[in-house]
C-alpha cells in the first residue's frame, strides 16, 4: 500500500518543464530497445498503409492531441492583435527587397502585375485556412488541418514542408536585415558579411543574422501577449513608413519609366509572380494562434482576411511607386527603395526607407518566431518529431523547445546561404503547403468518413486528380511555350469540367458551422491551379533543392516517423478499447 501511494503521489507531482531524457525524446514503444526497433522497421510496409489511411479528426486535434504539451497555452489575443500580427508577419523582406529584385531581373515595371497575380492567389489561400482555423483553433494551423483531411503521411510531407518554410523563411528575412542594416551605416550591403571561397551563393558569412534571430526568438519566448505589444508599435512605425514610400514615390513619379512596360513579356510576370509570393508568406503564422484567441470564429476571419486584404493593396500600391521612380533597369536589387529615392534626390530619404525595413523585417522574425514555434508544437505533439518540443512552459504559457529548434536551425542556414538561394526553395515550399489545403478543404467539405458512399467517394478523387493534371498541364505547355495557346484548349476545359463535375455531381458532406469558403467549389479548385501554375514558374534549380530536401523527409519518415506515429496512434486506440471495456474513461 505505502509503495502505491508513493506511485500515486510521484504521478500528481508536475514533472520539471527543464528535462531531457531519452523518454522525453522517444517514449513510443519501438524505441525502447534495439531489437523492438529492428521489428518495429521489419514491419515498415504494414505500418505505413495504416498510417497512409489513418486520421485524426476535430476533436482528437483540439482535445486530446493538446495534452501532449502538459500546459496550456495562454488566451490572450484579440482580432487586433492578430490584424497587427498580420501586418507585422507578412510585411517584410519581401517587398522591400524581393520587389527590386524580380522588376530588375524578370518583371520590369509589370511588378504590379506580378503582385496582383500574386495576392490573388494568396487571398484563395487566405479563404481555405480561415474555414479551418474557425473550426480547428489549434497552434498546429495547415499541420492539424492535412492531417485530419487528408491523413497522416500527407499531414508529415506538409510537416517537414513547413519545418523547411520555418527555417529557410527566417533565414532568408534575417539575410535581408543586415543588407538594410549596411544601408543606414552607408555601406555596401555585403561589407559587414564575411568573405570565404566557398561556393557562390553560400560563401557570404552572416553572423549579424544569427544574432537578429536570436534576438527576435527570446522575445517570442517570455510571452505571447507582451510579443504583441512589441509588434504593435514596431508595426505603426513600418506602417508611417510605406505610406511615406507610396506619397513620396508617386511624387516623384515619372511615367516614362513604365515603358516598356512588359519587357520580359507574360513569362517574367510569372516568373517574378512565383518569387514575388514570398512576400505574402507569413498570412499561416496568424492560423496557428487560433489557440491562443479568445473567440476564434470572430477573431480569425477578421485578422486573417482583414489583414492579408489590405496588404494586398499596399503591395501593389508600393511596387508601382517604385517602377514609377525609376527605369527597372537602374534598379537596385539589393536596396531598391533606398537607390530609387536617392535617384530623385532625396538622399535623407534612404535611412528613413532603411529603417522602415529594418522595423518590419525585425516584426516579421518576431512574430514568425511566435507562429513557428506552435507549428512544431503540434507537429511534436503528434510525435512526428521528438514530443519534447511539445512542451509549453507553465509560467510563460510559450513552446521554448519548440523555438529553440527553429532558431538554432535557422541561424545556421542563415549565417551561409544567400537570399537568392533561400527565396525561390522557400516559393516551392510555400506554394505545395498552400495548394494542398485547397485539395483538403475540398475533400472536408465533400467528403465524411462512415457517410459518404464509397462511389462518390471515388468520383471526389477523380475529379481531384482532373484538376491537379490540368493545373500541371497548364504550367508545363506555359514553361515550354509561353507564347502558345492550344495546349490551354484542353487544359483550361479540362479543369472547368472537373470543377463542375464536384458541383454538379456530388453533394456536400459538411457545412462549415461559423465561417466558411464561398464559392466552393470553384475558389477553391482555382486556389489549386494558380498555386500549381505559379510553382510551374520556378527554376529547376529550385525544383532539385526542393527534391534533395523531401528525400531527406523520407527517409527520416521510413526510420523514425513513421513508427513514432504509429505506435502513438495505437497506442491511443487500445486505451480507448481498455475504456470502452471497463466502462471508466479517464476525464
Amino acid at each position: 500500500m505505502g509503495s502505491v501511494g508513493k506511485e500515486s503521489i510521484n504521478e500528481a507531482q508536475p514533472r520539471s518543464y527543464w528535462r531531457w531524457s531519452k523518454k522525453d525524446f522517444f517514449p513510443e514503444e519501438s524505441f525502447q530497445s534495439w531489437s523492438n526497433y529492428r521489428s518495429a522497421l521489419s514491419q515498415t510496409g504494414i505500418r505505413f498503409k495504416d498510417r497512409l489511411v489513418g486520421r485524426s479528426d476535430d476533436a482528437n486535434e483540439v482535445g486530446e492531441v493538446r495534452k501532449e504539451s502538459e500546459n496550456d497555452m495562454k488566451k490572450c489575443l484579440s482580432w487586433w492583435d492578430l490584424i497587427w500580427f498580420g501586418f507585422g508577419s507578412v510585411i517584410g523582406a519581401g517587398i522591400f527587397v524581393l520587389t527590386g529584385q524580380e522588376a530588375h531581373k524578370h518583371a520590369g515595371p509589370a511588378i504590379v502585375l506580378s503582385y496582383v497575380a500574386s495576392g490573388i492567389s494568396a487571398m484563395l489561400s487566405v479563404f481555405c485556412y480561415t474555414e479551418f482555423a474557425v473550426e480547428i483553433p489549434v497552434a498546429g494551423g495547415s499541420f492539424a488541418y492535412l492531417r485530419v483531411e487528408l491523413g497522416d503521411f500527407a499531414a508529415f510531407i506538409a510537416a517537414g514542408n513547413i519545418l523547411l518554410e520555418c527555417m529557410v523563411g527566417n533565414a532568408a528575412v534575417a539575410r535581408a536585415w543586415t543588407s538594410y542594416f549596411t544601408t543606414l551605416l552607408n555601406r555596401h550591403p555585403n561589407s559587414l558579411r564575411i568573405h570565404t571561397n566557398l561556393a557562390d551563393g553560400y560563401n557570404l558569412l552572416d553572423p549579424i543574422a544569427v544574432v537578429v534571430l536570436v534576438v527576435a526568438s527570446t522575445i517570442a519566448m517570455t510571452s505571447t501577449k507582451k510579443t504583441s505589444y512589441f509588434n504593435w508599435i514596431a508595426s505603426a512605425i513600418n506602417n508611417i513608413v510605406i505610406i511615406f514610400v507610396i506619397i513620396a514615390g508617386f511624387a516623384h513619379a515619372d511615367t516614362t519609366n513604365l515603358s516598356p512596360f512588359l519587357p520580359h513579356g507574360a513569362e517574367g510576370v510569372f516568373q517574378a509572380a512565383a518569387i514575388v509570393y514570398f512576400a505574402y508568406g507569413g498570412f499561416d503564422n496568424i492560423a496557428t494562434m487560433a489557440e491562443e484567441t479568445r473567440n476564434p470564429s470572430r477573431d480569425i476571419p477578421l485578422g486573417l482576411l482583414g489583414s492579408m486584404s489590405l496588404i494586398t493593396v499596399i503591395y501593389c500600391l508600393m511596387a508601382l511607386s517604385l517602377s514609377m521612380m525609376q527605369k527597372y533597369t537602374d534598379i537596385d536589387p539589393n536596396a531598391a527603395y533606398s537607390v530609387a529615392f536617392q535617384s530623385v534626390g532625396m538622399n535623407w530619404a534612404k535611412y528613413l526607407v532603411a529603417l522602415g525595413a529594418l522595423k518590419g523585417m525585425t516584426t516579421v522574425l518576431l512574430v514568425g518566431a511566435l507562429g513557428q514555434g506552435r507549428y512544431i508544437t503540434h507537429i511534436a505533439r503528434a510525435h512526428m518529431i521528438p514530443p519534447w518540443f511539445s512542451l509549453v512552459h507553465p509560467v510563460t504559457g510559450t513552446p521554448i523547445y519548440a523555438t529553440l529548434l527553429i532558431t538554432i536551425s535557422g541561424s545556421c542556414i542563415a549565417f551561409f546561404s544567400g537570399l537568392g538561394v533561400l527565396s525561390s526553395l522557400l516559393s516551392v515550399s510555400t506554394l505545395f503547403i498552400f495548394m494542398m489545403m485547397s485539395v483538403a478543404l475540398l475533400v472536408r467539405r465533400y467528403y465524411a468518413r462512415g457517410i459518404t458512399p464509397q462511389r462518390d467517394a471515388l468520383k471526389l478523387m477523380i475529379f481531384l486528380l482532373l484538376i491537379i493534371a490540368s493545373a500541371m498541364g497548364t504550367s508545363a505547355y506555359w514553361g515550354l511555350n509561353p507564347k502558345g495557346w492550344l495546349g490551354y484548349t484542353i487544359t483550361i476545359p479540362l479543369w472547368f469540367f472537373a470543377t463542375l463535375g464536384i458541383s454538379v455531381f456530388l453533394p456536400q458532406q459538411r457545412a462549415p458551422k461559423v465561417w466558411g469558403v464561398p464559392l466552393v467549389p470553384w475558389l477553391p479548385s482555382l486556389s489549386i491551379a494558380t498555386n500549381l501554375f505559379l510553382m510551374g514558374s520556378l527554376g529547376a534549380e529550385a525544383f532539385m533543392r526542393f527534391g534533395i530536401c523531401t528525400v531527406v523527409m523520407l527517409i527520416y519518415y521510413v526510420f523514425v516517423g513513421l513508427h513514432a506515429t504509429y505506435d502513438l496512434a495505437h497506442q491511443k486506440s487500445s486505451k480507448t478499447v481498455d475504456e470502452e471495456d471497463t466502462g471508466n474513461p479517464n476525464p
